[in-house]
Formats: C-alpha cells, sequence, structure tokens
C-alpha cells in the first residue's frame, strides 16, 4: 500500500507540474510565476520585445503635439535670435557713425533707419589689425559655436541612439541655450558676445538633432519596422504631415519674436528693448522644455564604437546626398532673407512699418501655406525630393528675379510676393530636409543622422547669412547670385545625383522589397496585443491621425 500510495503521488507531480509552469513568463532572461499581474508580464514581454526588434510605440496625439510645441519654442533661435536680434544688441555698442550713408538710389531715407543700417554694416569692431561690422562679428560668433559644437556632437549621436539619456542631454542642451540669453545686455562691449552666441549655437544644434531623431521614431512607430514598396506613401504622408505642421508651427513662433523686435525698435532706449526680447527668446525657448517628457529612449544598452556610428551616415548614398542639399538649401534661403532684408532697409529706404509687414509675411505666409501643401502632396504622389526641389525652384524664381530687377524701385505689393514666396521656400526646404534625411536613416542610427542634419544646416544657415551680411551687405546683386547658384547646384545634385526618398528608406531597411519579413509580421501582432491601428493605405487617414 506505501508503494501504491508513493506511485499515485508522484503521477500527481508528474501530472500537475506542467500546469504550474504553463502561466510562467520568461522575460530576458528571468521567470515570473503565476503570482503577479497578467498584464504586468505581458507589458513586461512585449517591452523586451521592443528592445531586440526595433519597435517603436505608435505615437498618440499629446506626444506629437508636445513635438510641435518645441518647434514652436526653438524654430526662432536659427532664423531671428541670432541673424536679428543679436545683430543688433551688438550694432548698439558700436561707436554711432558721425554722418548717415544715403541711399545709392537717391531715395529720402529717415535718419534713424540709416543710423540702424550704418551702425550694423560699418566696419566698427577691431579684431587683430582689422576691424569687421556687427553683422559680420555675429557671423564670427555663429561660427565659433559651429567648430565648439562638431566634436560634442561625435558624442552625442551615441547617446541619443544607445542611452536612456535622451532627455537629459535635450534639456541641459535646452537649458545651456536659453541661460545665454539672459545676460546679452550686461556688458555692453562687443567682445563678448562669442561668448553669448557659441553656446547658443551648441544648444540649438544638439536640440534639434534630438527633435528630428524624434521625428524619426514617431514615423518609425506609426508605420512599423518594415514596409512593402507600394506601402511607402503611408510612411510618405505621415512624415509630411509632421514635419510641415511643426514648421508652421515654428513660423508662428518665429513671427512672435520680429513682432516684439519691431516693437522694441521704436522707444528709446533701444538697447534696453532688445535686452529685453532675447531675455524673452530665452524664456520661450526655456518652455519648451516640457518636450523632454515625451522624449524616446534608445532602444539598445551596448555602445557601438563612437567614431563608427557617427560617421555611419557618410556610408549611405542618399543619406549623405540628402545632407548636402540640405546644407545648400539653408545657405540659399538665409542668403536671400539676409540680402533681401539689407536692401529693402539701406537702398529702397522703406519704412520701419514697411519691414514689418515684410517680416511677418514671411513668417505667417507659410505657417498657413505648409499644411495645406501636404494633401497636394498626396495627390500628385511627390516624394520628398520632388518637393525639395519645389522649394529650391521658388528660392531660384526670387533670387533671379531680385538680381535681375536688383537696379530698380521695388513696388510695395512686389516687396510683400516675394516675402511671401521665399518664406514659403524656407518653410518646404526645412520641413522636406528633415522628411529626407529620416528617411534615408536605418533603425537605430537616427541620432547620428540627426545631428548631421543639424549641423550641416546649421553651417548652411551661418554661412548664408556670412555671405549676405560681409562684403555682399551693399550690394544686393552678389546674395541674389550667390544664391540662384547655390540652388542651381542643389537641384543640379537632387535630380543627376540619383537621391531618393523611397531607395533611400529601401537602403535604410525601412522598405522591404522582398514581402514581409518575420520581423515585420512579429511587430504586426505587437500592434494588435497594444491596440494600435493597422497600416492604412489612405493618404487622407494618414493626415486625420496625425492631427
Amino acid at each position: 500500500m506505501a508503494e501504491d500510495s508513493f506511485e499515485v503521488q508522484n503521477t500527481e507531480e508528474l501530472v500537475h507540474a506542467p500546469e504550474r509552469n504553463e502561466h510562467r513568463v520568461i522575460v530576458d532572461g528571468s521567470t515570473f510565476d503565476d503570482d503577479g499581474d497578467a498584464a504586468m508580464k505581458m507589458e513586461m514581454a512585449k517591452e523586451a520585445f521592443r528592445a531586440y526588434s526595433g519597435l517603436e510605440h505608435k505615437p498618440p496625439r499629446h506626444e506629437i503635439w508636445v513635438w510641435y510645441a518645441y518647434e514652436l519654442c526653438s524654430y526662432f533661435v536659427h532664423t531671428v535670435l541670432i541673424p536679428i536680434v543679436f545683430s543688433l544688441i551688438i550694432s548698439q555698442v558700436v561707436d554711432e557713425p558721425t554722418e548717415p550713408r544715403r541711399s545709392p538710389k537717391g531715395l529720402t531715407c529717415m535718419a534713424g533707419e540709416m543710423k540702424l543700417y550704418d551702425q550694423l554694416t560699418r566696419s566698427s569692431i577691431s579684431v587683430g589689425n582689422s576691424k569687421v561690422s556687427p553683422l559680420e562679428w555675429t557671423s564670427i560668433s555663429w561660427a565659433i559655436g559651429l567648430v565648439v559644437a562638431a566634436p560634442v556632437l561625435r558624442f552625442i549621436s551615441t547617446n541619443l541612439d544607445h542611452s536612456p539619456n535622451q532627455q537629459l542631454i535635450t534639456g541641459a542642451a535646452t537649458a545651456l541655450g536659453a541661460f545665454f540669453c539672459l545676460p546679452a545686455g550686461f556688458f555692453k562691449v562687443a567682445w563678448i558676445f562669442p561668448v553669448y552666441i557659441a553656446p547658443i549655437v551648441v544648444g540649438i544644434t544638439i536640440a534639434t538633432a534630438s527633435h528630428t531623431r524624434h521625428h524619426g521614431l514617431m514615423v518609425r512607430g506609426f508605420t512599423g519596422t518594415s514596409l512593402q514598396r507600394h506601402e511607402f506613401p503611408v510612411r510618405r504622408g505621415f512624415s509630411s504631415w509632421l514635419s510641415l505642421c511643426a514648421t508652421a508651427a515654428g513660423c508662428i513662433g518665429s513671427a512672435v519674436i520680429v513682432s516684439f523686435v519691431y516693437y522694441m525698435l521704436r522707444i528709446h532706449e533701444i538697447f534696453i528693448g532688445l535686452w529685453v526680447v532675447s531675455i524673452f527668446s530665452g524664456l520661450k525657448w526655456l518652455a519648451g522644455i516640457v518636450y523632454v517628457i515625451a522624449l524616446r529612449p534608445g532602444e539598445i544598452v551596448t555602445f557601438p564604437e563612437p567614431k563608427c556610428h557617427f560617421l555611419s551616415p557618410l556610408k549611405y548614398h542618399h543619406g549623405l546626398g540628402s545632407l548636402i542639399i540640405v546644407g545648400l538649401s539653408s545657405f540659399t534661403s538665409m542668403c536671400i532673407f539676409t540680402g533681401g532684408v539689407l536692401y529693402l532697409v539701406g537702398e529702397l529706404c522703406l519704412k520701419p512699418v514697411f519691414l514689418f509687414y515684410f517680416w511677418l509675411i514671411y513668417f505667417i505666409f507659410p505657417s498657413v501655406a505648409l499644411p495645406l501643401l501636404q494633401p497636394v502632396q498626396l495627390v500628385l504622389k511627390a516624394s520628398a525630393v520632388n518637393m525639395h526641389l519645389l522649394g529650391l525652384i521658388l528660392s531660384m524664381v526670387t533670387s533671379g528675379t531680385g538680381f535681375q530687377f536688383r537696379n530698380h524701385n521695388w513696388n510695395r505689393h512686389h516687396v510683400l510676393i516675394f516675402a511671401a514666396v521665399q518664406g514659403t521656400s524656407a518653410g518646404v526646404l526645412h520641413a522636406f530636409g528633415r522628411v529626407l534625411a529620416m528617411d534615408c536613416s536605418p533603425a537605430g542610427k537616427e541620432g547620428a543622422f540627426s545631428v548631421w542634419l543639424s549641423w550641416v544646416k546649421m553651417v548652411g544657415t551661418c554661412l548664408g547669412f556670412a555671405v549676405a551680411s560681409g562684403s555682399a551687405a551693399a550690394n544686393v546683386g552678389t546674395s541674389f547670385g550667390t544664391a540662384f547658384c547655390t540652388a542651381a547646384i542643389a537641384m543640379v545634385i537632387s535630380i543627376y545625383g540619383n537621391i531618393s526618398d523611397v531607395e533611400g528608406a529601401v537602403a535604410a531597411g525601412h522598405v522591404n522589397e522582398e514581402g514581409l519579413d518575420d520581423s515585420n509580421s512579429m511587430s504586426m501582432s505587437i500592434s494588435d496585443v497594444n491596440g494600435d491601428a493597422k497600416k492604412e493605405p489612405a493618404g487622407v487617414a494618414v493626415s486625420a491621425e496625425a492631427a
């Protein structure tokens, strides 16, 4: 009887042993019993799968809106704060001209406006054995910031992609840049401004890189890890919509700052007023720091070799081509804008209120026009390269027209049309340059591509400002002619360089031409578990989801 009882007991253990292990979940080498919460186990399993498969969460609506908000709070830094606000502040600490210049066209100009123009363009700051103007001193300070940022970005690229420190990096970069906006008026000496401007350049370059990387992750979260070629329009529609709306928000933020600048230029204490604008700009930028709560961590904990990871974008033909044309287009946009503003003030002698209208139209018109371009893009099935070419064509139209009629007195309505067209061109180039770069970026390397994109774009913008505000400050033909040739070169590279968003996505692994592989099937299964919407072929659905 004892032996029979022992045999029955062992048989029961053998029968019930699998039942006790059926409800155990193994996650990343750890086993969890059935005593815990089943939902928590499932969530941990999904997180472990995401860590090894590169799958991203589908972006919720609040994440998209916060991403828009950061562009609203930061886009103005390289479009208004550095080229306009700091140039004007520096012009207030140099010696005043003894006699304001006259318009080369013989027009009647207001003494106050011509005095301000002379302060901006006259070589009055001693640098070694030579002298530079406040505009040129701003360019030099900008360049110093880019040189300082270059080695930092090598370290940042690896940490953006393969560490959990994205929030710390972005928050620190934003705080650094915003902080140096505050003391701009403490010392009324020109030599100290590189100390202010360089950290701002470093901060905006790093923060923009993180912001761009986030764009790539949200797009990948919406579309999945790999698409078939016929599904690529889904990615194209969602990515374009995100970038266009963010750029529109950024243009609104820039319009707010230029409005503040115009108001402060009308008061008696211009220097104090511009200092207030700088402080307000820093606080506005700092307000965007709430964006860091929505940042996504890196997918892999192990770090690759920093140099190889940082240089990885140069190994992709389409990615390298996109960086080149983004740099050239940024040069074109800033060269036309700076040269045009100096021409309107120094030669056409436009009244301050009309210059204010020019600024407003330049920034506000794109905020309306850019979102309207996305349905047009979907209907025409235009790629990111085609839309970028559209921006270059618009820049060639404005710069070519300006060069042709540089010796004429422009009518006021022509000036406003110029502002609307060129503002739209700058917005299109900015938005679709980002889309194209992220299409060419492989999963896990968005940070490396983003730091290159941010730095190259800032270099192009700085060079465009330097050319238009340097020796070409009194010769708008040089600014417009140089911008026209640069845009033409960018178009040639785009067309004959065989740059394509689809082929770039294929090379990056976003598009699978051989059908759905196992990883994509698994990602769709996880999406089903999460309750995420599946991929939709209709472009209209993409726009609605992004909104």
